[in-house]
């Protein structure tokens, strides 16, 4: 073991478990004196080559002295990280830090360190040395150094293409044969970027790997028909999976080699042939043997639908953390535990390893879910013809998490963004483990393809098997930021249905005009209630009356797409009687054959009573791709752009749930029409179809981060490091928080402490009159309302008044705790606030000061740091928004000057993690300038690692 001489205490924070390139995951630890016998078993397996290319000449073993260097370190000065696979070493990476002239040093003063990296042949090109640079990259920058420097051989072409695609500000030059490598460890745009791609790259692979297995072993499959396991293995069988199927149960009889017509086996290991994926469908307490079975036979990953774990309790924790570790020591991933199963409806897999007992129709929409019971209702709702949504809906994947111990949304999402099948991605979340990173993998998924989201256990705490890090912003806060991400945030799962069916099939409307047209004038007015109340803009309902027939509708429906002042159609039917009624498939045939004509504006049916219309149209609202299409349109069409259409399921495409065939085809180049029950839940998935497509062409151009000359960025610094220096954290004093403030330009008005009649009056005249007298005691702090200010005092006279007033009303100064301040111009009472949240991270807030805009929660909120484009939307962003422009005949404030102070915030806040919380308020906001009457700010040391840190997966 080290002793204290040679080491810091273990940095157990260093720890991480990451996922390679090929979707496997390692385990990447600081090296101790432990590791020696794994280091000398490493380098045993290092190719000859690799070891020249290490030291720069034939190194065939370590000797002893070798082995201590290498695995005796200070955690400061030397630093040596391992990636590890089980308990074996499979990459290294160290540092040692150097002085001038390359030669080793200690103490900050020296800020240059030299790399180098060995990583087992077997196990390169997976991505182990981008991820090992990556930490040991944060943990150099932890220790205070600030370069990497590394030596390579010109033929070491592998890992000098590690240095140089990492993204780093690099100088590169060539001496005596070696190639020098020099960069700064400060991450950059280009770093970010890097890094985020290869963590992308990364995830999806490992969640392709789990959808799109080669090969399955189902293990649990129980000898007697039923059971879970057994229902698993007939699904996927019966689903037409195109692979190898197996079914694994310890308990067959010995010489038993099928079970239901799939090769039967005692245990995996018996198994001749490689298994991608394993069904675990085992009682909990057998699970750890079946993992480790899994991962001597090199399974790449495990669905687990065995329970008892974290929902059932903290033993069920704990056994739930087991579970993970044991499964990444293998380099597996899993889904689950208590997970409903995975579909993949693709043509090349066909895979139904779930509960679901029948195979979803194959098409363009993505489902998450991490209820069991709610996947349940969802598959029903969008498999199914009648009821809800009308029309035939399809699949492209369906993932259900359970606990989520392992898999989560946010790695679906990485999977979505890049999957050529899914159009269109819909979660059901009860949960978010990392709001932060979640919000950034949505806006760049719903750049790309819409995303929506419906959160359950919103007013309460999230499922006992959910392992979440605890947000202290309310519900409302984290829904706000993520409408902010692009999501399409809906309430309930019957909303998620109805918007995810108009956005796989139309496009996207370019802007909030609707027309409506039908044949009922009252549902027509409902419909255009149900606009209004949705914030959109509907045209007169045109009435074509209960005689229209089906040309009429098509007349109507052609003017209305042709007309420039509309940006979407709903149309509404009720049924018609008599002899020249339209019937259900004639009046479907008029609306498609309409639509096809402008196909770049969306179309919507309402219908009441016409279960036949819904089925005729059934045909236009599947989304299956087209037969022999070798792939479909872009899925994320600009607003205008004419999009190649997809038709319904093909012939061979299953039955519904009578039994009926599934409807043939709409011709080539119609867009399936979505039809719905009641005009309000049309109309509410037109609005968020409407609101996104405007969030869309927002995030085309998403503004930039102002740089103001003024800001002293190191003097902050300085000074936030001195004031950390007298505690972990601390509320800053009036006079610090002022001068903190003022470095970032944001000036607060001097309010002078009047603890009697007479300092008051003293301060008064320092500051000079007018002046207002606030009491500043917390349960008047800002409470206006409660008549604990008295403004525009503009003599001595007047103030002592005042004073007395206070002073009798509210009790003694020392209670009191009264300031004189300088009256401001007159304006609107505002507060700006910006907070660091465990999960969410940096939130700039925005609403009006007061006891009203309390209640009401009228915040708005933006994430940091905040463009000047997303200081524009916030400042309009709130209900009370029309007191800032002159509501009513008031004069507008200069909104402009108020843009810039939340700027001037964010960027304080961006570039000093160690500022968690900033308060500001009332900031008076006048006709010409603003007044900051008040301030507070808190510090707290930053944490180790943070969202710009290197890739990890959530800890376990």
């Amino acid at each position: 073991m080290q002793t204290s001489s040679d080491r810091h205490e273990y940095p157990a924070h260093w720890e991480a478990d990451v996922v390679l390139r090929d979707g496997g995951t390692a385990r990447i630890r600081p090296i101790t004196a432990d590791d020696a016998e794994r280091l000398v078993s490493f380098y045993e397996q290092v190719s000859d080559e690799s070891k020249y290319y290490r030291f720069f000449a034939p190194y065939p073993r370590l000797s002893a002295k070798d082995v201590h260097r290498f695995t005796h370190h200070d955690f400061v000065d030397r630093v040596g990280l391992a990636a590890t696979v089980g308990d074996e070493f499979i990459g290294t990476v160290r540092y040692d830090r150097i002085g001038a002239g390359g030669r080793p040093a200690t103490g900050a003063e020296a800020d240059e360190a030299e790399v180098a990296f060995l990583v087992q042949d077997a196990h390169q090109g997976r991505g182990v040395a981008s991820a090992l640079l990556e930490h040991i990259a944060a943990v150099a920058r932890e220790r205070g150094i600030r370069r990497f420097a590394a030596e390579v051989l010109p033929a070491n072409t592998k890992m000098i293409k590690v240095f140089t695609d990492a993204g780093y500000t690099q100088k590169r030059s060539f001496e005596d044969g070696v190639v020098r490598l020099e960069f700064g460890l400060e991450p950059t745009d280009r770093s970010l970027a890097v890094q985020y791609a290869r963590e992308q790259r990364a995830e999806a692979r490992s969640v392709q790997r789990l959808l799109a297995p080669g090969a399955v072993a189902v293990i649990g499959t129980g000898r007697a028909p039923g059971g879970v396991g057994r229902s698993i293995l007939g699904n996927i069988r019966d689903g037409g999976f195109t692979g190898r199927l197996y079914a694994v149960n310890g308990a067959l009889p010995q010489g038993q080699k099928e079970l239901d017509g799939v090769p039967a086996f005692r245990s995996v290991r018996d198994i001749d042939g490689p298994v991608d994926v394993a069904v675990v469908a085992v009682p909990a307490e057998r699970v750890p043997e079946v993992v480790a079975e899994c991962g001597e036979h090199d399974v790449q990953g495990l669905v687990v639908v065995s329970a008892g774990y974290a929902e059932s309790g903290p033993d069920g924790r704990e056994r739930q953390r087991a579970l993970v570790r044991q499964a990444r020591s293998y380099g597996m991933r899993i889904i689950g535990p208590s997970s409903f199963g995975v579909i993949n409806t693709s043509p090349e897999v066909r895979l139904n390893a779930s509960l679901a007992p029948d195979m979803p129709r194959a098409g363009r929409i993505g489902l998450f879910a991490q209820s069991g019971a709610i996947g349940v209702a969802l598959l029903s709702r969008l498999h199914r013809r009648g009821g809800g949504v009308t029309g035939v809906t399809g699949l492209s994947t369906f993932v259900s998490s359970g606990n989520r111990a392992d898999v989560s949304g946010n790695d679906v999402l990485q999977y979505w963004y890049e999957d050529a099948d899914t159009d269109v991605a819909l979660m059901y979340l009860e949960s978010i483990g990392n709001p932060r990173k979640f919000t950034r993998l949505a806006r760049r998924t719903a750049a790309a393809k819409p995303l929506v989201v419906v959160q359950g256990a919103r007013h309460g705490a999230g499922p006992r098997g959910h392992a979440v890090r605890a947000t202290q912003l309310p519900h409302a806060t984290v829904s706000a930021l993520l409408r902010q991400a692009g999501v399409i945030r809906v309430d309930t799962i019957t909303d998620l249905v109805d918007a995810g069916l108009l956005l796989a099939r139309q496009p996207l409307p370019a802007g909030p005009r609707v027309a409506i047209l039908g044949n009922s004038e009252s549902l027509g007015l409902l419909t255009y209630d149900a606009c209004l109340a949705e914030g959109l803009r509907p045209h007169p309902p045109q009435d074509l009356t209960t005689a229209a027939s089906a040309a009429d509708f098509h007349a109507a429906l052609s003017h209305a797409l042709a007309d420039d002042s509309s940006d979407a159609v709903v149309v509404t039917a009720i049924p018609s009687v008599g002899e020249g009624s339209v019937g259900d498939a004639t009046l479907a045939e008029a609306l498609r054959s309409a639509a096809a004509e402008q196909p770049t504006k969306p179309v919507l049916v309402v219908h009441v009573e016409l279960g036949g219309l819904a089925e005729a149209l059934s045909a236009a609202t599947s989304t299956a791709p087209q037969p022999g299409a070798a792939s479909g349109p872009d899925p994320t069409p600009r607003t205008g752009e004419r999009v190649k259409p997809r038709a319904a399921a093909d012939e061979g495409a299953p039955a519904d749930e009578k039994g009926a065939p599934a409807p043939a085809p709409p011709p080539e180049g119609t867009h399936p029409i979505p039809a719905y029950p009641a005009a309000e839940r049309a109309v509410r998935a037109l609005a968020q179809a409407v609101a996104y497509g405007q969030w869309r062409r927002d995030a085309a151009d998403p503004g930039k981060v102002p740089e103001y000359e003024d800001i002293d960025e190191r003097g902050a610094a300085a000074l936030i490091e001195g004031m950390l220096a007298r505690g972990q954290g601390l509320t800053l004093t009036t006079e610090a928080t002022c001068e903190l403030l003022a470095a970032y330009g944001v000036h607060v008005h001097r309010a002078l402490p009047a603890p009697t009649p007479d300092a008051a009056a003293e301060a008064a005249r320092t500051l000079g009159h007018p002046v207002a007298l606030k009491a500043t005691a917390p349960h008047l702090r800002h409470r206006a309302d409660l008549g604990g200010v008295r403004l525009d005092l503009a003599d001595e006279e007047q103030l002592r008044r005042a004073y007395a007033e206070l002073t009798e009303l509210f009790g003694g100064p020392e209670e009191l705790r009264p300031v004189v301040q300088r009256m401001a111009p007159r304006g609107v009472d505002t507060v700006v606030r910006a907070v660091i949240d465990p999960a969410a991270g940096a939130v700039l807030s925005f609403g009006l000061a007061g006891a009203a805009s309390q209640l009401l929660s009228d915040m708005a909120h933006r994430l940091i740091p905040v463009t000047d484009r997303d200081a524009t939307s916030l400042v309009r962003s709130i209900r009370t928004a029309p007191l800032l422009f002159g509501w009513r005949g008031s004069a507008p404030v200069d909104t402009p000057a108020l843009e810039e102070l939340m700027l001037r915030v964010s960027r304080l806040v961006h570039d000093h993690p160690e500022v968690v919380a900033v308060t500001l308020e009332p900031v008076v906001v006048a006709p010409h300038g603003i007044s900051v009457l008040g301030a507070s700010v808190r510090l707290a040391p930053p944490p180790a690692r943070d969202d710009h840190g290197p890739r990890t997966l959530p800890a376990y």
